[in-house]
């Protein structure tokens, strides 16, 4: 007799079954043989539960404490999976006790193996305070990489001193929903996960809420939550540590037609990693639409440039999909390399003429982030800006301290390359970098080095409809603009203060440049309030109503 056999046989049997006061049917994993020492092998055990329990109409499939080893089990429609308070779910380290389901390749980061599984299943669940864990360090073997230099750690990220054991065919994601609809995960600790965590793919309406992620600094591509082409989404009340991006969105479905990733909310979340904690990327080969991500906080302790967030916030459009509609508010950052990193691409993948897609209407409000160490930037295509980008109520401290030629660097395009916020090299700006943009509105903004930086606070460079308002910082000293606009058209600058240590407070470059207003700022600290150079016509800026020094 086959495992779904006993199941359906035995769905019904008081002695396999019992039901709580008012409750569900529970179907407790020991009833159907489960040891749970840790050592013998309870799949089967596991799997004939949850088939019970959808055979009787739906259920629970109940794991009391205890360590249960496992390969691959599969979720069905109307069943929860719950694991008490001391059990722990443990992924074998045989890859040959998880079958491969159709649909990723085989041989990728979300691949075909996964220790828990649903696909096309209607109002599923995994609930309680107990474990899942997939001994992902097993399926991981030294990358054998020289060692890098302490001087390219800002660069560098420590999850390179690992590879995926074999031709990357390994249990990931650890947890797999695709296709579901009604899904809800609460309350239970992931770790250990030998690839991404866990994946909603094609869902809708999918609730994680007060989960815990636990996984190595340093372990190869171990994403947090995934949420891909997914609708109505809630992420709420979430604890994650993990070596790769913390929330990622994504925008593929190898599983069948590509949706739009709409309607996503993520709240009160505390997330820290070596890559990305919030971030919309890379895949996006469709699109992003009605995003927002509140309240959270997102830190590093004291550890190596190497092992701190790359980006807190990452906004990226690359594979010729959209997005349209993105609100990000309440975010508090520690030792956040770069706090907000907006990217459109061409990558191109898999287009024959690769044509680039769509970013617009992103708000971002109310962050405050120390620590940082690359400037933040906003950077579009030459033939495709970003555009429609407000950033307000934003305070930043930043510790690099850059170095005047930094200033004069030619920035390369990297148009096709992967996005990531240290892309560009060292940026000449120590607060925010701006190119081939359109609308771009900063308001109500601060951004202070901690140490002496000689570069603009500000460097916009083939920008139209730039609005800059109350915006402050640090004085860069002498021959150094606090402000640079470069064939920069449709600029309207006000209310701002030059810091002690402005020697020209606007310097606007390139023939390009046209339609600049300065107007109600108080420069009486700045040596100068405009220059133009490198081919700007004098004309191009008017200035009144500023407040000027003696």
């Amino acid at each position: 007799m086959t495992v779904s056999q006993r199941a359906a046989a035995t769905a019904h049997s008081p002695v396999r079954e019992h039901r709580r006061a008012g409750g569900p049917r529970v179907f407790s994993v020991d009833r159907f043989g489960a040891v749970a020492d840790g050592r013998t092998k309870d799949t089967a055990a596991i799997q004939a539960a949850i088939d019970a329990a959808h055979a009787s109409g739906g259920g629970v499939a109940h794991l009391p404490p205890g360590t249960y080893l496992s390969g691959g089990i599969e979720l069905r429609s109307r069943v929860t999976l719950h694991l008490e308070a001391g059990a722990v779910l443990l992924g074998s380290t045989d890859l040959a006790d998880y079958p491969p389901h159709e649909g990723p390749p085989a041989d990728c980061d979300a691949g075909q193996r996964h220790l828990v599984f649903a696909r096309g299943a209607t109002d599923i669940a995994i609930t309680g305070a107990g474990t899942i864990d997939g001994q992902g360090p097993a399926f991981w073997e030294p990358s054998g990489r020289p060692p890098t230099p302490p001087d390219r750690y800002w660069a560098d990220v420590v999850t390179h001193n690992w590879k995926p054991v074999g031709n990357n065919d390994r249990p990931s994601p650890m947890v797999e929903l695709a296709e579901c609809r009604n899904v809800r995960i609460e309350g239970v600790t992931l770790r250990n996960s030998p690839g991404w965590t866990l994946r909603p793919i094609a869902c809708d309406t999918v609730m994680i809420r007060g989960i815990v992620i636990r996984n190595p600094i340093d372990g190869i591509n171990t994403d947090g939550i995934d949420p891909t082409a997914c609708q109505n989404v809630f992420i709420a009340d979430c604890d994650i540590e993990t070596g790769d991006d913390a929330i990622c969105l994504k925008s593929e479905n190898p599983y069948g037609d590509l949706r739009v990733t709409r309607n996503v909310v993520v709240t009160n979340c505390v997330l820290s990693c070596c890559c990305n904690a919030f971030k919309l990327g890379t895949a996006t080969r469709g699109g992003f639409e009605d995003i927002t991500f509140t309240n959270s906080v997102i830190y590093n302790r004291d550890v190596p440039l190497n092992e701190r967030v790359i980006s807190g916030i990452a906004i990226e459009m690359v594979d010729g999909g959209w997005v349209d509609g993105v609100s990000v508010s309440g975010i508090r950052m520690r030792n956040t390399r770069t706090p907000v990193f907006i990217r459109l691409g061409n990558r191109g993948w898999g287009q024959p003429d690769p044509v680039p897609g769509r970013l617009r209407r992103v708000r971002i409000s109310g962050i405050d982030a120390t620590g940082a160490i690359l400037t933040s930037s906003i950077t579009g295509l030459a033939e495709q800006p970003v555009e429609d980008v407000v950033l307000s109520g934003i305070r930043i401290d930043t510790d690099e301290g850059g170095r005047r030629e930094w200033v004069e660097r030619n920035i390369p395009e990297e148009i096709a390359e992967y996005p990531e916020a240290r892309m560009f090299g060292r940026l000449p700006a120590y607060g925010l970098y701006v190119r081939h943009a359109r609308g771009i509105r900063i308001s109500g903004t601060e951004i202070r080095s901690t140490v002496p930086d000689p570069r603009p606070l500000l460097v916009a460079d083939d920008v139209v409809g730039l609005s800059v308002d109350t915006l402050d910082g640090t004085g860069p000293g002498t021959a150094t603009s606090l402000l640079e606009l470069r064939n920069t058209r449709d600029a309207f600058l006000s209310r701002s203060r030059a810091p002690q240590g402005t020697d020209v407070y606007l310097t606007v470059s390139g023939f390009r440049s046209a339609d600049i207003a300065l107007v109600g700022n108080e420069l009486s600290r700045a040596t100068s309030a405009v220059a133009t150079t490198h081919g700007a016509a004098p004309d191009s800026v008017v200035s009144d109503g500023n407040l000027v020094g003696r």
